[in-house]
């Protein structure tokens, strides 16, 4: 009997592999790319085998999914995901949210704000998504003011305030933490900061508050989002194993959206 259970586990396990669906996730570097490895795992008993594809920027990864070379992405928040529509055309959907990773203020030659000098510089993304979340957030802090109207998109030239004269550089996220020798400070995003050794629990003058609108999703093309691999991605995604990963691994830097 046993070697009779034995053999049907096998074979029942051998058509499930045969049966298993293969997936390409798109990812940017860092938590996105790890956070998803784990995925991977939790999902494959449940036949479904990502192949996970990382990015270096964020251009990419939308364009690759709109030409069928990604079955998926994770990797942006729903403001950018709304501007690249509006952008480029594409016709592509949230199925499910993932993380937020709030933004930070990094610097190699200050400790508090206060200390920003007058003309300091100022590095943010040059995106127009995390540019305008970088200026907002220096908005927040009261470092300067933003013309009414300009919503979650604003741009250097939006700036009606700048009592201390701030000069921003607007450089390639990825470089931004390269950028701390030659900035007063740098607005960088979570996942380039960790890439990059910097914490940002500890190494930030100031962060995001966690409730910003900047939550992250997975996000596939129109008509995708009913497929039963997609269904089970979001499972895997929210499932108890990738919560403990990320609660451990990353120690409050990244909060999980469920």
């Amino acid at each position: 009997m046993l070697r009779f259970t034995t053999v049907v586990s096998a074979l029942a396990l051998s058509a499930a592999a045969a049966m298993a669906q293969d997936i390409k996730v798109g990812v940017s570097p860092g938590e996105h790319g790890e956070i998803m490895e784990e995925v991977a795992k939790v999902a494959e008993p449940m036949g479904l085998n990502i192949q996970i594809i990382e990015f270096s920027d964020y251009v990419v990864p939308n364009q690759a999914l709109a030409d069928g070379d990604l079955e998926a992405n994770s990797f942006q928040h729903r403001p950018y995901l709304e501007n690249q529509m509006n952008d480029r055309g594409f016709d592509l959907v949230e199925i499910g949210t993932t993380i937020t990773t709030p933004m930070g203020i990094y610097s190699d030659k200050i400790e508090d704000l206060a200390e920003l000098p007058d003309g300091g510089r100022v590095g943010i993304p040059n995106d127009p998504t995390n540019g305008g979340r970088a200026l907002l957030l220096l908005q927040d802090l009261g470092l300067i003011a933003l013309a009414e109207g300009t919503g979650l998109v604003p741009t250097p030239l939006d700036v009606s305030e700048n009592d201390k004269n701030l000069r921003f550089l607007e450089l390639d996220a990825a470089q931004l933490p390269r950028s701390l020798a030659d900035t007063d400070i740098s607005i960088i995003n979570t996942n380039y900061a960790l890439a990059a050794g910097l914490s940002p629990r500890n190494d930030t003058i100031a962060m995001e508050e966690a409730d910003s609108p900047y939550v992250n999703i997975i996000v596939v093309r129109q008509g995708d989002q009913d497929e039963d691999w997609a269904k089970k991605l979001v499972d895997a995604y929210h499932s108890d194993e990738v919560k403990a990963f990320i609660d451990e691994k990353y120690d409050g830097a990244v909060l999980t959206s469920w």
